[in-house]
């Protein structure tokens, strides 16, 4: 009998032992239990050719956000995560300065002058030092460098800040409609007050609606890509029983990150931090994860995309910040 009972020790130990690899099994095959809200913690969705550039650090998201884990947008020779040149810039196009359309016809017409005066003996400028000497060709070389530079600074000074650099506009505390006075607007993109309330007013209405399961609804409200994304999501909490409720959803404070325009589309970049009752229930209404009690606050970079000067701005990404 004792050798029976010694026999079964081992096997109640091994059961055991699987039962608990297997519970820990289901917490890493989902992951997103935790997160569960509209996007589920992850980074999704496209920022146009900044897909693949980190964007700037804000007063909100101080240390960015990650790279993205899903994405529509295909990689084609874009820089490394965390740099600020274009997607798709080599480095030449990133050093290289635009030309000045003046500078371009007075330049070539300076230089089709002195050379087709060489060609025929005149020297550079016709100028009576003989041309034919090669101190007077050294001469007019040096004169022609010269002006060749102090008309490239003069223009160049000209011309004003590049568009769409990183920006830190922050829109206020809780409750704020607008921007705080006092911060830089260096953007690519006039960003007013009222698209700010757009901005606050689509966080709220995306987690109201992904609560509801209304996956109709999303899609006036975000990209198609945005929405696959999120319709996924909700079946795959679906398929294992559960619905997440986000409710009580107040925000706290944000950052213009950055806005631009490219391709007839206006982009905009805010960090947003918010709090919120986040649980997930079976569909009996009993609560499986998270705390109806303790409110869960989370900071997100958001995207958003509309038509250039117009329309509705939609959703196109959601990115998170790094873990400290």
């Amino acid at each position: 009998m004792k050798q029976n009972f010694s026999r079964l020790m081992p096997r109640k130990s091994i059961i055991l032992a699987a039962g608990a690899a297997l519970s820990m099994l289901s917490l890493v095959a989902h992951p997103d239990v935790a997160d569960a809200r509209a996007g589920g913690g992850m980074s999704m969705g496209s920022r146009g050719s900044r897909t693949y550039s980190a964007p700037a650090p804000s007063q909100t998201a101080p240390f960015g956000a990650t790279p993205f884990q899903r994405t529509m947008t295909p990689r084609q020779q874009a820089p490394a995560y965390g740099a600020r040149a274009p997607f798709g810039a080599g480095a030449g196009m990133a050093m290289a300065r635009p030309r000045h359309p003046f500078m371009s016809g007075f330049m070539g017409g300076l230089i089709g002058a002195g050379l087709f005066g060489m060609m025929f003996g005149h020297g550079m400028f016709n100028s009576g030092m003989g041309g034919g000497g090669f101190l007077g060709l050294l001469i007019q070389l040096a004169l022609v460098f010269f002006l060749v530079r102090w008309a490239i600074r003069r223009f160049s000074n000209r011309g004003g800040g590049t568009a769409g650099g990183p920006v830190a506009s922050p829109f206020g505390a809780a409750g704020s409609a607008g921007p705080q006075q006092g911060g830089p607007q260096n953007t690519g993109v006039a960003i007013t007050s009222a698209d700010y309330q757009a901005f606050q007013q689509a966080l709220i209405n995306i987690q109201t609606a992904w609560s509801q399961q209304n996956v109709d609804a999303m899609r006036h409200m975000a990209t198609p890509e945005m929405v696959s994304y999120f319709n996924n999501q909700l079946t795959e909490l679906a398929s294992r029983g559960a619905r997440n409720v986000v409710s009580d959803l107040r925000f706290e404070r944000g950052d213009l990150v950055e806005s631009w325009r490219e391709n007839g589309a206006d982009y905009a970049t805010v960090a947003m931090q918010y709090s919120m009752i986040d649980i997930t229930t079976d569909m009996t209404g009993r609560v499986i994860e998270g705390d109806p009690s303790n409110r869960t606050t989370v900071t997100e970079l958001w995207t958003f995309v509309r038509a250039a000067g117009l329309g509705t701005w939609l959703l196109s990404a959601i990115q998170q910040t790094p873990r400290r």
